[in-house]
């Protein structure tokens, strides 16, 4: 197992998810296994689900939100296909797990959350783990990632990514 925890609490049900869950599920793609051997994901949800961290089902976080089940958050690291020069667009940072695992893949991560109180979390846990390659904004996600003013051009500019994953349950894609 490729982990820097592999004597935590949890490291034998860390191990089973990656063996079982993921790579017994079709998942082969060795940054993502990496990565979510190395996350602590019991960091990411509430203590009183900490026994149920590596259960292959979503969790609760919070303001009727969940943490993704481990396999659909690998499933759709993998299909991004990510290199270390990627600049990533999420869309529903949530606890931060699936953030976490896109930081340890990409060059940049920029996470948008409606939820402030889901995003300080996630913020305080990334800041625990010596996650720095994160760029978190609080707001509605469906417009993507806020304009930002360019000083050379004067005017507000959008953001281009190269890759982009919506997390967060929607009620259809947006323009």
């Amino acid at each position: 197992m490729i982990s820097g925890y592999q004597n935590s609490k949890f490291a034998n049900e860390r191990e089973r998810m990656v063996e079982h869950d993921l790579k017994g599920r079709g998942i082969t793609e060795a940054g993502v296994l990496s990565a979510m051997g190395w996350l602590l994901r019991e960091e990411f949800v509430p203590e009183s689900y900490e026994s149920r961290a590596y259960a292959d089902y979503p969790l609760p976080i919070g303001m009727g939100q969940t943490i993704s089940q481990p396999y659909i958050v690998a499933l759709m690291t993998q299909e991004l296909r990510l290199n270390n020069y990627c600049e990533v667009l999420e869309i529903g940072t949530g606890s931060g797990y699936q953030t976490a695992v896109l930081a340890k893949l990409a060059k940049r991560v920029y996470t948008v959350e409606r939820f402030a109180e889901l995003s300080a979390k996630a913020q305080a846990v990334l800041g625990r783990l010596g996650i720095d390659n994160v760029e978190f904004y609080v707001g509605d996600g469906s417009g993507g990632w806020p304009f930002f003013a360019d000083a050379t051009k004067g005017k507000p500019e959008k953001r281009a990514f190269d890759r982009i994953i919506v997390t967060a349950a929607v009620p259809g894609v947006p323009r």
